[in-house]
């Protein structure tokens, strides 16, 4: 299970890989601040030596430049430092297009083919996991399916690692799997929708107990305000990321994704008019841009 798909506890702490925290505390001009950074981690429940030793890790991978010691240190960001937690904006659109019912699925299956020689595996397993990473479901060996309008997103993937030449796309309206052909259960059938919706039902959740705090009678202090925007972040990625964002009309009703994303969007509607914007990271910037088009589109 990688970093960003842990699950979180269930008495509503969310977890979130110090690696992770670090990437999102990054501020607009590429700057951490280590007090801060040190103030939120325990927040969440971390210890200083987490954060020491991760420092050190991202600073020998040259990912980081620390200036000054300790709390008082000023870390700056490389061009290259992961964004783990930073939205898709793209992607962010399209899932908010579904919840309003402006991205009807037209009934077409797009399946991709490949056949990458054995001689170029570590290619193949990269075409592999960017295919899973876009939503698809495998149906043989080297054949995936998904209900989205990829191809654009496959070729891209392809032409980077370099296997443009094995791939082959094709759609169909007729799929048949093992003798199913309903669309509705050759989705539950081929992907883990039990599991996405647990995590989706997780996000609802802390989505809703955060915006209770957001919205309460006083302002938050900087601190608690960075803190939720970090676990809102973290459990939005660890919802979405196996998520292959099938149409409404393939997923059960009522479906939590719809309920949480909604939580989502007005947590990061209340964030930004509570944040500090000297001190506020760039994810704040990232969010804030995509939820105001997406509140903007579902008010037009």
């Amino acid at each position: 299970m990688r970093e960003g798909e842990r699950e979180s506890d269930r008495d509503g702490v969310v977890e979130v890989p110090t690696r992770i925290l670090v990437e999102g505390m990054v501020r607009e001009d590429g700057t951490v601040d280590a007090g801060e950074l040190y103030t939120v981690a325990g927040a969440l429940g971390m210890t200083d030596q987490q954060v020491r030793l991760c420092i050190k890790r991202l600073v020998a991978e040259g990912q980081l430049v620390q200036e000054g010691r300790g709390r008082r240190a000023l870390l700056r960001a490389a061009g290259d430092l992961r964004r783990s937690i930073a939205p898709n904006a793209e992607f962010m659109r399209h899932m908010y297009r579904q919840d309003r019912g402006q991205a009807p699925w037209d009934g077409v299956w797009h399946l991709v083919a490949f056949a990458v020689p054995e001689t170029a595996r570590p290619a193949r397993d990269a075409l592999r996991e960017a295919i899973v990473g876009l939503g698809g479901a495998p149906l043989h060996g080297g054949l995936y399916v998904s209900a989205n309008d990829w191809e654009e997103l496959v070729e891209a993937e392809a032409g980077r690692i370099g296997v443009a030449a094995f791939v082959t796309l094709l759609t169909s309206g007729d799929l048949r799997v093992g003798g199913e052909r309903d669309p509705r259960a050759l989705a539950a059938r081929l992907w883990p929708l039990d599991r996405i919706a647990r995590a989706h039902r997780r996000l609802g959740e802390v989505a809703g107990s955060r915006l209770a705090r957001l919205r309460g009678p006083r302002p938050l202090p900087q601190e608690e305000v960075l803190t939720i925007a970090i676990e809102l972040a973290a459990e939005f990625t660890r919802a979405v990321e196996p998520d292959p964002l099938l149409p409404p009309e393939l997923l059960p009703r009522p479906w939590p994704g719809v309920r949480a994303r909604a939580l989502l969007a007005q947590c990061w509607a209340e964030l930004p008019r509570q944040a500090d914007p000297a001190r506020a990271p760039r994810l704040f910037r990232l969010y804030d841009d995509v939820v105001r088009e997406i509140v903007e589109a579902g008010e037009s």
